[in-house]
């Protein structure tokens, strides 16, 4: 069906034009997508087996929806994707305010016009893009914001009484109608705000100022919600909750490789930032593994949750940090280092609530403990596990290397060292050759000095090493060696 042809309501009817309302178009699109095979929500990642079909389960029960999880896990990135769903092209009565379907039109400016003009009404034609609302909720979101209000302008332009219904300025629902409209963060409504919209959802009635107006608004709702908010800001009243179809729980990534797809998708980068700088998949370990270890810590308020946007941003401030560094140096490219992870220090004191403990330590302090935790996590994957307890006298692959550390006045890494400085630095610990050696096998060798770096942090997480962060590096040292020596 072409649309530049169809421009009157006599038009439409020839080119046999079938409405239906949103709910059924939306669920029409997902059964043509799932025979074809086709995946509507491209770039959602870890929500294949769980999320995804519970919710394309309510869509093809033509349910309101309510998707219920902590901060960053995609809430609003899946109801924005649903447009996928959406008919490209709509048509409805020109000039209405609420976007009348001509073959059954609500408001007294659409009935009016078909009356007077029938088959030659004017028709307009809506894009899927323009069929989306988005509402995120505060307190101060009032009823008419979202249902609608007597206008006094319009009253006074048009000469009319307040006991005309023509007066009446419609809100963001009624002009979203035949559209998705998202409320973010529903519990932050006012109770009498989300008794407002009860009848919407289920009658279609709508109550503006005494007015009481039939208008039985075709819109696929989908609400977001924190469970946390449930406790510290507000709740679902109980007869709204009612009227949702679905509730759909949300989670954030259960594995690495998911979080890392996550990530790199989502990171904003200069182009220049990926030609020139080198990122050792291990690193990306130890990135993501700092969130993992977020939700678990002490430290960290777990019911607030701990974004994926702190990693994302994690990412791009570990990538800054190198860039920094190789511009000071003047050199054309560079590769991730374990003490530019330093750097993204910031991003993770910004993205976390701590509890009082971690309020008492410091946020700063909180963040260097994470990433110790994840060197501590990722360390076993590659190298022998250290325990807590030892034998005395209990040989280890590590006694050369500490060895090594106690015949030195300092091991100094700075963080301005030319990548042949750090190479050479590096290359100079025989023992730590030897071990990933040993170890290190499946690691390319771009990412071999990155792997040098996480043995010596590691052996510093499991206290066998001492490390001392300066103003310009870090110095590494036998955890008493230096002090013996000393007497």
């Amino acid at each position: 069906m072409k649309i530049e042809s169809i421009k009157t309501f006599g038009d439409l009817k020839k080119a046999g034009y079938q409405p239906k309302g949103i709910k059924d178009e939306l669920r029409n699109n997902l059964r043509e997508k799932i025979k074809a095979g086709e995946n509507v929500f491209t770039g959602i990642w870890g929500y294949e087996n769980s999320v995804i079909p519970e919710l394309e389960r309510a869509i093809l029960s033509r349910h309101n929806i309510n998707l219920l999880g902590l901060r960053g896990q995609a809430k609003t990135r899946l109801a924005r994707l649903m447009v996928n769903l959406l008919d490209e092209y709509i048509p409805y009565v020109e000039g209405s305010e609420i976007h009348d379907d001509p073959f059954n039109p609500m408001s007294r400016y659409a009935k009016e016009l078909l009356d007077e003009k029938g088959d030659s009404t004017p028709i307009s034609w809506l894009y899927r893009e323009e069929r989306f609302f988005e509402k995120l909720a505060t307190p101060d979101v009032t009823v008419a914001d979202l249902i609608g209000d007597v206008d006094p302008i319009k009253a006074a332009n048009l000469k009319l009484s307040y006991a005309d219904d023509r007066v009446i300025h419609f809100g963001m629902i009624p002009r979203a109608n035949r559209s998705i409209f998202v409320i973010n963060e529903l519990p932050d409504l006012q109770a009498r705000i989300q008794v407002a919209l009860f009848n919407i959802l289920q009658e279609g009635d709508v109550q503006i100022r005494g007015f009481k107006l039939r208008l039985p608004l075709d819109v696929q709702f989908v609400f977001t919600a924190n469970p946390e908010d449930y406790t510290n800001r507000g709740s679902i009243v109980t007869p709204l909750k009612d009227r949702i179809g679905s509730q759909i729980l949300t989670h954030y990534p259960e594995n690495l490789e998911t979080a890392k797809k996550i990530t790199q998708q989502e990171a904003q980068l200069d182009a220049r930032q990926t030609e020139h700088i080198h990122v050792p998949d291990l690193a990306m370990d130890v990135l993501e593994q700092i969130g993992f270890e977020a939700r678990h810590s002490e430290y960290v308020d777990v019911k607030s949750g701990v974004s994926a946007r702190m990693s994302i941003t994690a990412f791009e401030n570990l990538l800054s940090a190198a860039e920094r560094r190789m511009l000071l140096s003047g050199e054309g490219k560079t590769s991730i280092r374990l003490s530019d992870f330093m750097g993204v220090v910031p991003s993770i004191t910004g993205k976390i609530e701590l509890v009082y403990e971690g309020e008492q330590e410091g946020a700063d302090f909180v963040a260097e403990t994470l990433l110790e935790e994840a060197i501590k996590s990722i360390f076993p994957k590659f190298f022998p596990k250290i325990s807590k307890l030892e034998k005395k006298d209990a040989e280890t692959p590590y006694d050369e290397l500490i060895a090594w550390f106690f015949d030195q006045e300092g091991f100094e890494l700075l963080d301005e060292d030319t990548d042949a400085t750090y190479q050479k630095k590096l290359n100079s610990i025989g023992p730590l050759n030897q071990l990933v050696i040993d170890y290190g096998g499946d690691i390319p060798g771009t990412d071999r000095n990155f792997f040098k770096e996480l043995l010596l942090w590691g052996l510093v997480a499991h206290k066998k090493l001492s490390k001392y962060r300066f103003e310009k590096g870090v110095q590494f040292k036998d955890l008493y060696g230096s002090y013996i020596s000393g007497l």
